[in-house]
């Protein structure tokens, strides 16, 4: 219009060419604005609505921020809410190559691990093992599993095996639940809880659950919960009394376990052991008389 270019014209007036050629969006409907609102609301679930319309503002809007605060509460946006990262309990000083078990029943370790029924529904399967002997005292299967589920499942092998001197596990809710560590302290039970993101830490359960997926889930297609307990049942039976375990001396769990009840009496304290049977079971000779010289 005036034989200058648009160019020439922005450097001699310090503008920009992008503010210049910026289309502004003037009296913009609140449903359209509210819908802008929310598309950047969810890209940006920190975004506050002052955020939300300096970003607005950076595309041309022109809003003021009685309005943008307005359409934000009618529209029932919400700054998320970022949880706070609670400190676990752990320690390593309480993995399984720190604190090793002695003796049968002396740590027993559990884990849950998941899989899912031919229909897609997710399964939860706890296990437990006796560290030691590395007997699979138990497998429940489940749609979910709740530390109630797990106080159940460790009240019915107390009831069976005793209480064991501690019981070895990651962070998990269930684990960790008030209602679980409290009944452990009442029946004496010490908890070792490891690190969290170490699971090398519970390396003997950790052991069991790869030969599970390998020999067990990965094999087995479930209709539902009933025939995947029934199954898991029939594997955990055949773990420990016919599969033969390589750090057992290829002895099944079962066998070792027995073996471990048996009391060792060569080294046993010298007071407890029997006394040793003589060749002639203990019969006392009789006494030959001494010839007498005449």
């Amino acid at each position: 219009m005036f034989g200058i270019s648009e160019r020439r014209a922005c450097r001699v007036l310090g503008q920009s060419r992008n503010t210049q050629q910026r289309v502004l969006r003037r009296g913009a409907g609140d449903a359209e604005l509210m819908e802008r609102m929310r598309v950047l609301a969810l890209q940006h679930p920190r975004y506050g609505y002052r955020m939300i319309r300096g970003r607005l503002m950076g595309e041309g809007w022109r809003v003021n921020p009685k309005r943008v605060y307005r359409l934000w509460r009618e529209a029932g946006l919400k700054v998320r809410r970022v949880a706070r990262k609670r400190p676990r309990p752990g320690d390593g000083a309480n993995a399984c190559h720190v604190r090793k078990p002695e003796y049968a029943h002396h740590v027993w370790t559990y884990d849950i691990t998941s899989d899912e029924t031919a229909e897609g529904r997710g399964l939860k399967f706890l296990v437990v093992i006796d560290e030691f002997t590395r007997r699979c005292l138990a497998i429940e299967v489940g749609r979910s599993m709740t530390s109630k589920q797990v106080l159940r499942v460790l009240e019915e092998q107390v009831r069976v095996h005793g209480a064991p001197g501690a019981m070895r596990s990651d962070n998990g809710p269930e684990f960790i639940a008030k209602r679980v560590k409290a009944w452990l302290e009442q029946s004496g039970v010490e908890t070792l809880y490891i690190e969290p993101g170490s699971p090398w830490q519970n390396g003997y359960v950790e052991s069991f659950n790869s030969r599970f997926e390998e020999e067990f889930l990965s094999q087995e297609l479930f209709r539902g919960r009933e025939e995947a307990a029934g199954l898991a049942e029939r594997y955990r039976v055949e773990y420990n009394e016919v599969r033969p375990h390589s750090s057992l001396g290829y002895k099944t769990p079962a066998r070792y376990a027995a073996e471990c009840a048996v009391p060792n009496v060569a080294s046993a304290p010298a007071a407890l052991r029997p006394s040793p049977t003589p060749p002639d079971g203990g019969r006392k000779k009789k006494e030959t008389p001494t010839a007498l010289p005449f």
